[in-house]
């Protein structure tokens, strides 16, 4: 999902929760601001007091005021927790990069230089600062809470498949559109393997550079316990099982990325219109590339969305691929194919033509991208009497009648080649969840259903008379 940073440098909004830190916080907050790098163009600190009672926040303000410029303080009130303090911070962060400082001086912020370096250099989404990497220096510390934080990370390297070797670091960095789209539901010390998770599973370009780590002792103020562990095993089962990726956004990502998840059925579609795809091909709202993955190679491979997060997934999926481009295509702007008149011999829209204002235009945007005799392959949703609120939330203009549709391919120069109904055992579920029960989001244990069961419907769905949940047409340009 690598997006490059300006390589001029960075504004950095570094993230530091507040909890009854008054002896150390000040000194902190002066290292932080004396950090000068030519990696960092403009730093940002957001102070969060979670509802210190010690007098700490009494500095913070004092801080703020002295530096207005460069501080801003958020107070939560109460104390609610690691956590919640930095959702909130996430939430007013304004910097390319957000970085998370604890309020300690555990963590030197002379190594921001270093955590930043492989955005600028490596197309990094995230990175971590760890621990247990050879540094320069380290004290040396309890063994016995050494060795609880690396069975931490070895546990969740198991359920993310990630091989860290520090996922409790208070030093992770993220490029904050990214950061801003995962919703990060745990207010404690449980956010540390939340977070892992997430960007674990939306497969995340994520790096590690070794930090200096100066630990303190429980004696000297440390507040993570021994009943934060089970939090975080508690944390590492939820979220190995539920795909809570996106906040919810103008794209509907947390809805459709759950539908993109049903990799059976991905698999079915792919195969359905696998024999009409040539060598050359625009895959117009490619998603996360589920259907992608499927069709490579070919000569040329150009996938195309218009959700920022889609495209992030997208060019990471292009990595080590040559012939796979990945491009930021709206359906209804014609400047949009300029750069693709006439470059593929197949368009592949797959569920999105029913999303645009309209159709006519979208269609003889793609048929600009074809050469002659080249080919449009679609999948449309079938039958308007099916419409319901799961076709709102989503997005769809309507759902399309046959004839409808090939009038459509008619108008903006296409000849139909082949129309067929897709998906025949979808109508029960999407009728009992959408029209019936008036649900505007799916379970995900009926997705899951579904999609174990489709190797067995699958050679039985062309068997089936009557309409599909959708429609396969395959169109040659005239």
């Amino acid at each position: 999902m690598s997006q490059q940073v300006p390589p001029a440098g960075v504004k950095l909004s570094v993230v530091i929760p507040v909890y009854n830190e008054r002896f150390l916080v000040g000194e902190l907050v002066r290292r932080v601001l004396a950090v000068s790098a030519p990696e960092i163009r403009e730093m940002e600190v957001l102070l969060v007091d979670d509802g210190s009672k010690d007098g700490s926040l009494e500095i913070l303000r004092r801080l703020a005021a002295d530096h207005p410029d460069r501080i801003r303080l958020l107070e939560q009130g109460k104390n609610q927790g690691k956590g919640s303090a930095i959702r909130r911070g996430i939430a007013e962060a304004t910097g390319d990069l957000i970085l998370f400082q604890d309020a300690d001086l555990e963590y030197d912020p002379r190594d921001y230089p270093r955590l930043i370096r492989p955005f600028l250099e490596d197309g990094a989404d995230v990175v971590y600062g760890s621990r247990f990497l050879p540094s320069e220096r380290r004290r040396v510390l309890n063994h016995r809470h050494t060795l609880g934080n690396k069975l931490l990370t070895g546990l969740s390297n198991w359920f993310t498949d990630l091989n860290l070797t520090d996922m409790e670091t208070c030093y992770k960095t993220f490029r904050a559109p990214l950061l801003k789209s995962i919703p990060i539901r745990s207010n404690d010390f449980a956010m540390e393997p939340e977070i892992t998770a997430k960007v674990a599973k939306r497969e995340c370009r994520i790096f590690e550079v070794p930090i200096s780590y100066l630990g303190r002792t429980y004696r000297e103020g440390k507040k993570i316990g021994f009943k934060d562990a089970f939090k975080a095993l508690r944390t590492m089962l939820k979220y190995s099982l539920i795909d809570d990726l996106y906040a919810e956004d103008e794209y509907g990502s947390h809805i459709l990325h759950s539908l993109e998840k049903a990799n059976r059925f991905n698999r079915w579609m792919a195969d359905a219109i696998a024999p009409h795809v040539g060598a050359r091909v625009l895959e117009i709202g490619a998603g996360i590339g589920n259907i992608t993955s499927w069709l490579l190679p070919r000569d040329l491979y150009v996938a195309s969305d218009i959700n920022p997060h889609y495209l992030d997934y997208l060019k990471n999926l292009a990595l080590g691929k040559p012939y796979l481009q990945v491009d930021r295509i709206d359906l209804e702007d014609p400047r949009c194919f300029d750069q693709w008149q006439g470059v593929f011999d197949t368009v592949v829209c797959l569920n999105v033509l029913e999303h645009v204002g309209d159709p006519l235009i979208a269609l003889r945007n793609m048929n600009s991208a074809l050469a002659p005799g080249g080919r449009v392959v679609l999948y449309v949703p079938q039958g308007q009497s099916l419409y319901s609120s799961l076709d709102e939330v989503l997005g769809h203009r309507c759902r399309y009648e046959k004839p409808a549709l090939a009038e459509e391919l008619r108008t903006t120069g296409f000849e139909l080649e082949s129309m067929r109904d897709f998906n025949h055992f979808g109508i029960p579920g999407w009728y009992w969840n959408g029209k019936i029960l008036k649900r505007r989001h799916f379970s995900r244990f009926q997705l899951k259903v579904f999609n174990n069961l489709v190797p067995l419907f699958r050679p039985l769905d062309s068997l089936i008379p009557g309409r599909g949940l959708g429609i396969i047409a395959v169109a040659r340009k005239m």
